[in-house]
């Protein structure tokens, strides 16, 4: 028997989008179904939404959820986006020049992955109180303020408790600030001059971006109130993200040109997250060769694979080890990997310039998939 939430998307014909204001990586799919006018209904991630259709469909609780008209069930940003992108080819979204796409991609990695970092920072230590009452509302909208606030302090429990997974600790709290503060001044200074990170269409790097630094980094009012102050056009990028100015509209900038001002963002992913890519890395080989049984059947990876040392700012600390960030480099790693002659000088002179030659000799790991909506070896 079709449930009430799924039989009410089923007659829209369209997408079904399980997701909410307060999420990051909502925000990603929302800006992109947005600019490639894909017709979709978004349904708040509430109780409702995870006991009818996202646990029996994905097996654990999680946002954000896109059901097809067809009734398929895609979860994970990037997933969701490179099926969509088959659908809908019209302005992809990924430059097709080996510079541009290079760059996109591993934009797109430093946001999904390594901008977790100050979005849970901000998020517990500046916006704890507005955090809360969201996420109460998010679950019980019909409930009262009181009981709201009361189940929003059990749900932020594990969010907060998993600050020092990713490294966000007393220590670390002053590094990440300074950190996201050099950010948004280098991406001001690149959107004063351009309306997107490569020209006037959005790239698969503004979506990675745009996960954290619309859903923690603008909606939340404390780190809105920095973002105002500081970046005033990254505010207009946030803006224009959201509510695209031309949808399915827009150009990537003319001979493969990775903008002077994009270069200090590249260099700050280079010395901020490649050094941990490479721990993972051996980690990951490490944990493979100590864990032999049942390579390539449905072999799942562990969601942390102990602790490691990062540093950020001069400063070091331990997080946890998070394979699922290989999944996202294998993106652009196949990207340099298909990359001949010119083309691959062209994007491993890039990465020169940006101090990323790593990623050009990175050390091999297990091919990563996702089966059943979980990490696996392919």
């Amino acid at each position: 028997m079709v449930d009430s939430i799924r039989e009410e998307a089923n007659m829209s014909r369209g997408y079904s989008l399980y997701g909410a204001e307060v999420s990051y990586f909502s925000g990603k799919v929302r800006a992109y179904l947005r600019f490639k006018r894909i017709p979709f209904v978004e349904y708040l991630g509430d109780r409702k939404a995870y006991m009818e259709v996202i646990l029996p469909r994905v097996g654990w609780p999680v946002i954000p959820v896109v059901i097809t008209p067809e009734d398929e069930c895609l979860q994970d940003s990037s997933d969701i986006i490179d099926e969509l992108e088959r659908r809908f080819p019209a302005a992809p979204i990924t430059p097709a020049t080996p510079r541009q796409k290079l760059a996109s991609l591993l934009l797109e990695t430093y946001g999904d992955e390594w901008l977790k970092l100050p979005a849970m920072h901000y998020r517990w230590t500046k916006n704890r109180d507005y955090a809360i009452a969201a996420f109460g509302a998010l679950s019980l909208p019909a409930a009262s303020r009181e009981e709201q606030v009361a189940l929003g302090e059990q749900i932020a429990k594990p969010f907060a408790g998993a600050l020092p997974n990713l490294g966000v600790t007393q220590a670390t709290g002053a590094a990440i600030e300074k950190s996201y503060e050099g950010l948004l001044a280098e991406l001001d200074a690149h959107f004063a001059k351009y309306e997107f990170l490569f020209g006037t269409r959005p790239s698969i790097g503004d979506f990675g971006l745009i996960g954290p630094l619309y859903a923690h980094q603008y909606l939340d009012p404390a780190s809105g109130e920095i973002m105002k102050e500081k970046a005033p056009h990254v505010v207009r990028w946030v803006k224009d993200m959201m509510k695209p100015p031309h949808p399915l509209g827009g150009e990537f900038l003319p001979h493969d040109e990775v903008p002077a001002t994009l270069m200090p963002v590249l260099e700050r992913f280079a010395r901020e997250m490649i050094p941990e890519l490479v721990s993972t890395a051996h980690a990951l080989q490490k944990w493979v060769a100590e864990n032999p049984e049942g390579q390539g059947e449905n072999r799942e990876i562990p969601r942390g694979l102990g602790q490691h040392d990062f540093t950020l700012e001069g400063v070091t600390e331990k997080r946890v080890i998070y394979p699922f960030e290989l999944w996202m480099l294998q993106r652009p790693l196949d990207c340099l990997a298909a990359l001949e002659s010119e083309s691959k000088k062209a994007a491993e002179a890039l990465l020169h310039d940006i101090g990323a030659d790593t990623i050009a000799s990175f050390p091999a790991f297990p091919r990563l998939t996702r089966r059943n909506f979980k990490l696996a070896l392919a």
